[in-house]
C-alpha cells in the first residue's frame, strides 16, 4: 500500500486546497504563489503534511470497522470515499466475494483510490463518480452504506439520501459517522461548517424513508457519533 492513507472526504481536502488560492503578498511574486499552489495541488505531497494519528476517524478505524459487523461477501458503499482509508479496509473485510463501491464527486480521489487498490492487490473495489444530488450507485445492491465526516457537506441532502436509500437492499444498513455538535456547546473553528447535530441528522434521514435503528458507542470516537439506520423490508 503506497504512502499513508487518510480518510478525508473530497469536500474536506478541496476546501483546504481552495484556501491556497490567494493573491501574492507584497513581498511575493506571482511565480512564488503559483509554485506553492502546484505543490499544494499534488495530493501526495499535501497528505504527507497531515498528522495522521491526531484524527479520530483514522486512529479509531479498527473499532469503527468492527462496529459495522461486515461479513465476507457483503457489498458496501463508501460515500465520500476521499483518499480511500475505509474503502481499502472494507475491501479487506468483505474479501474477494464481496465488493466495495468507492463513491466521490472528485475524480482526483477516484484515481488515487484506483492506484492504492492496485498497489494493495485489491480487485473488489469499484470507483463511482457521484453527483451533487445523486450517489449514482446500482439500485437494491448494497448490504451497507457508510458515510463518515461527509453528511454535513451535502448541499442537497434529501436528494442524495433518497439515492442512497434506493441503492440499499431491503433490510440493508446505513451508517453515519459525523461530528457531535452539542446544542449550546463550543464549536472549534474547523467545525464552523457543521450546522446541526445528531437529532437533526436523525430527523432528516428518517424523513427520507430510513428507520433509525441505534446509536453505538465506538471506542476512540469522542468527537463523533456513530448511527445506524435500516431500509425497511419491502
Amino acid at each position: 500500500m503506497r504512502g499513508a492513507i487518510l480518510g478525508f472526504s473530497a469536500a474536506t481536502i478541496l476546501a483546504a486546497l481552495g484556501a491556497c488560492s490567494r493573491e501574492p503578498a507584497p513581498d511575493e511574486t506571482a511565480a512564488t504563489v503559483a509554485e506553492e499552489a502546484d505543490q499544494d495541488l499534488n495530493l501526495d505531497v499535501w497528505l504527507e503534511r497531515m498528522e495522521v494519528g491526531s484524527r479520530e476517524l483514522y486512529s479509531a478505524r479498527e473499532a469503527v470497522i468492527s462496529a459495522l459487523e461486515l461479513e465476507e461477501g457483503d457489498v458496501v458503499a463508501d460515500i465520500g470515499a476521499g483518499t480511500g482509508l475505509y474503502t481499502l479496509l472494507f475491501a479487506e473485510r468483505v474479501g474477494p466475494r464481496g465488493r466495495v463501491y468507492a463513491e466521490d464527486i472528485e475524480p482526483l480521489f477516484l484515481d488515487l483510490i484506483n492506484q492504492r487498490a492496485e498497489d494493495a492487490g485489491f480487485d473488489n473495489i469499484t470507483p463511482v463518480l457521484g453527483r451533487e444530488n445523486d450517489v449514482t450507485l446500482p439500485e437494491n445492491e448494497m448490504d451497507a452504506v457508510f458515510i463518515a465526516d461527509t453528511y454535513h457537506y451535502f448541499s442537497n441532502r434529501e436528494s442524495v439520501m433518497k439515492s442512497v436509500l434506493r441503492s440499499l437492499k431491503p433490510g440493508g444498513s446505513l451508517f453515519i459517522v459525523d461530528y457531535d455538535l452539542k446544542p449550546g456547546g463550543p464549536r472549534p473553528e474547523d467545525k464552523a461548517h457543521v450546522r446541526f447535530g445528531r437529532a437533526g441528522v436523525i430527523s432528516e434521514i428518517e424523513y427520507v424513508g430510513f428507520t433509525f435503528a441505534e446509536e453505538t458507542t465506538v471506542e476512540g470516537l469522542e468527537e463523533n457519533y456513530f448511527l445506524r439506520f435500516v431500509k425497511a423490508d419491502e
